[in-house]
């Protein structure tokens, strides 16, 4: 059996380099980014993964920041079947 993988945000980085861009809140950075604010705050809290609209937000808004400075590919949690 195959391991898969996900995404996910580095909350501590994620935050600093939307600071030093000098976004003040998850409002300023979501509309930058052109998401709504829930979906910037869910993805902070682990509550959402990020999907491909918030990754390249974030590599836009947030440059020179790379890839591998605001996200790492870990394996996926076990899911049970529905």
């Amino acid at each position: 059996m195959s391991t898969a993988y996900t995404v996910k945000v580095r909350g501590d980085m994620f935050t600093k380099a939307v600071r030093l861009a000098g976004y003040r809140s998850d409002y300023s950075t979501a509309k930058a980014m052109g998401l709504n604010r829930s979906t910037v705050s869910r993805v902070l809290s682990g509550e959402l993964q990020p999907g491909a609209a918030f990754i390249a937000g974030a590599l836009v808004v947030l440059e020179p920041m790379t890839f591998a400075d605001l996200f790492e590919v870990v394996p996926k949690p076990d899911e049970p079947f529905k």
